[in-house]
């Protein structure tokens, strides 16, 4: 039963909710149901058919509509007394600036994506509102709580970039599926379907292309002589054929490596295709549209054959240009068009078997594409729960009792639930302790515009920037600029850094603010002749972590993101962003009380220990963090999917 002081601080609160989905939908049900009065919602999504198997305040016929507003009505069914007000807009949107913010007496997320996370760790730190961090992968989860000056921010700790690999990889020796999905989405569904301005490593030309006129001219282009069937089919044979024939001539780079072998569609299929048992050729949607469904395949996990893997490519390529012709030239991969998953699918199914890679079906292949680790609606609903529990805590300023809480998969000491003191801030954090960062950059041919959205906008998540040195404005973004400064703003973003008004040097320290985010940080330049292009394919180096002090007792490192407690169980880690310290215990290991790290400006003493877990004889088999995000089950890809699909017992 909650006190009376719960009761009271619940009734009295004003709560924001940022994001509807996954968690979002579990955490407005618990929230009206714990007898919160006053909730504010905002999401800029709508109801998509895969959100049905999770999202349980959305129906079938609420497909296209605003989450926000149809999570309101269907919880004011059950709650009509009150009062929960929707925002169908992006959470960036002005209108939700720092005195927005101070409206709320705190603020609980349920996002999918690092980009808007950060946006509103900042508004929470210059509002000075405590906010309520959550996420969850399958079935693991974790509950974070970030208080201005008392635990470290949301940016306390890097958040690695996703997953990328090289693209001689990609393009020349593929090992792993996943490197097949990644060719057949961002370079073969990009250059046939997407923008034909964009550059492509695709059109590989031999070495008397000269002499040759079908590899001299752009192969994707549709000749004017050539039916759709004859155009999927040359695509097929340059890109599975021609292209595998000509990297093999390249003998020293299969020295060492098995050699892939060239497949034509003569060799896989009868020369005239004939149609399967199917429903396609009637008028449909755009959703209805399905190369599957059009052969007769029926089961996504199934593995298709060689043979059934062309059809496939060649029927999805088929349906683009005929039901969906208007689209082609602007298509970027969904992961929820069912035509482009089930086309990238078959090309990546060919691919791995030229490449001797093991096929999988498009069930895996989605989940690889799409970057999901499929969703649990009962670990959501488990750390909605938790999300509350900690807002309750926030609410009655119970601070000893704060707790980072993750959920797992496979129980440790019998837990499944992991809770764990929070984190004091992070004093190197460019964030929450405004240390000053650093980039490395070629001054003289990197441009403004270069430093602006590689690293303003892409690394620091700044959306209307201001950037000065000293007291000269070098770049500003706003609505209220006069049309000559707007121009000469313009005309800087052309410029390189060197060549500006107030020319940037090696040693110039450079002011980065958001207006809107309350948000300011010093830059130290240092100019750098070359980069790496492979390893550094931004042309510059962003840093400003310091190194981690050293724990003069046991004369090591102390990572600020360490845990209190051992007894976290080691678990399958993803590669990508990270949230979760997860470490192995010994067998035999017993739990010992030891010291506790203590939260600053926190009561003095010790608090007690609620997760029961030793503080000290910390393993030394550590495992990289987990980041765990909500909402349509994206998650940064894991160069490792089929160790993902395997239950493993710790």
């Amino acid at each position: 039963m909650a006190s009376q002081e719960q009761l009271l601080a619940i009734k009295g609160a004003k709560v924001l909710m940022v994001g509807a989905g996954g968690i979002g939908c579990e955490l407005l049900k618990t929230l009206a149901l714990s007898g919160f009065q006053d909730i504010h919602i905002i999401d800029m999504d709508t109801i998509e058919v895969s959100n049905l198997n999770r999202q349980f305040l959305f129906r079938q016929s609420h497909v296209g509509q605003s989450k926000a507003k149809v999570a309101r009505d269907a919880v004011l069914r059950f709650r009509s007394n009150i009062s929960i007000t929707p925002y169908h807009v992006n959470v960036k949107d002005s209108r939700f600036n720092v005195e927005f913010f101070k409206e709320f007496d705190v603020v609980l997320n349920g996002l999918d994506n690092l980009d808007a996370r950060r946006h509103v760790n900042r508004l929470c730190l210059a509002a000075d509102v405590p906010l309520v961090e959550s996420g969850t992968t399958g079935f693991l989860g974790q509950v974070t709580v970030h208080l201005k000056g008392k635990t470290e921010c949301y940016e306390c700790q890097p958040k690695p970039a996703p997953k990328t690999y090289p693209v001689c990889t990609i393009t020349s020796t593929p090992s792993k599926f996943v490197h097949c999905v990644v060719w057949a989405k961002d370079l073969l569904f990009a250059k046939l379907f997407g923008d034909k301005n964009q550059e492509n490593d695709l059109n590989v030309r031999s070495s008397d292309a000269a002499n040759s006129l079908e590899h001299s001219e752009d192969v994707f282009e549709c000749r004017k002589d050539e039916d759709i069937e004859q155009y999927g089919r040359r695509i097929y044979d340059h890109v599975f054929g021609h292209n595998i024939k000509m990297a093999l001539s390249n003998e020293e780079t299969w020295k060492n490596l098995n050699k892939p072998r060239p497949i034509y569609s003569k060799d896989v299929l009868p020369e005239k295709l004939t149609k399967e048992n199917g429903d396609m050729e009637k008028g449909c949607t755009t959703d209805d549209i399905s190369a599957m469904a059009s052969l007769g395949l029926k089961n996504p996990q199934d593995l298709w054959s060689l043979a059934e893997n062309s059809r496939v490519f060649l029927e999805a390529l088929r349906l683009f240009f005929l039901k969906r012709v208007k689209e082609i030239g602007n298509l970027t991969f969904d992961k929820d068009d069912q035509l482009a998953v089930e086309f990238v699918t078959a090309a990546a199914n060919i691919r791995a078997s030229s490449f001797g890679i093991p096929s999988h079906s498009l069930f895996e292949a989605k989940g690889i594409a799409g970057n999901i680790v499929h969703a649990v609606a009962t670990t959501n609903a488990v750390i909605a729960g938790l999300i509350v529990i900690e807002a309750i805590k926030v609410l009655i300023k119970d601070s000893n009792n704060y707790r980072m809480t993750y959920c797992l998969e496979h129980p440790s000491k019998k837990l499944l639930l992991m809770p764990v003191e929070p984190y004091e801030p992070n004093k190197s954090c460019y964030v929450c302790s405004e240390t000053p960062l650093s980039l490395e950059v070629n001054i003289h041919s990197s441009k403004l515009r270069d430093f602006v959205e590689k690293i303003v906008k892409a690394k620091l998540g700044m959306n209307f920037p201001l950037i000065m040195q000293g007291a000269s404005i070098l770049y500003e973004v706003g609505e209220d600029l006069e049309e000559d400064m707007v121009a000469i703003y313009a005309a800087n973003l052309e410029k390189a850094l060197s060549e500006l008004p107030s020319p940037v040097t090696s040693g110039t320290v450079l002011t980065v603010e958001d207006l809107q985010q309350e948000f300011s940080c010093s830059i130290n330049i240092k100019h750098r002749e070359e980069f790496d292009e492979e390893k550094e394919p931004d042309g510059m180096l962003l840093s400003g972590w310091v190194e981690a002090p050293v724990d003069k007792d046991n004369n090591k490192p102390i990572r600020n993101s360490e845990s209190t407690s051992n007894a976290l169980p080691a678990e399958e880690i993803l590669d990508g962003e990270k949230d979760v310290e997860i470490q192995e215990i010994p067998e035999g290991t017993e739990t010992v009380t030891g010291k506790k790290r203590k939260l600053s400006e926190v009561s003095e003493g010790t608090s007690t220990n609620h997760s029961g877990l030793s503080d000290e004889n910390r393993s030394h088999n550590q495992l990289e963090k987990l980041d765990v995000d909500d909402e349509d089950d994206e998650l940064i890809i894991s160069d490792d999917w089929e160790s993902l699909t395997k239950k493993k017992r710790l």
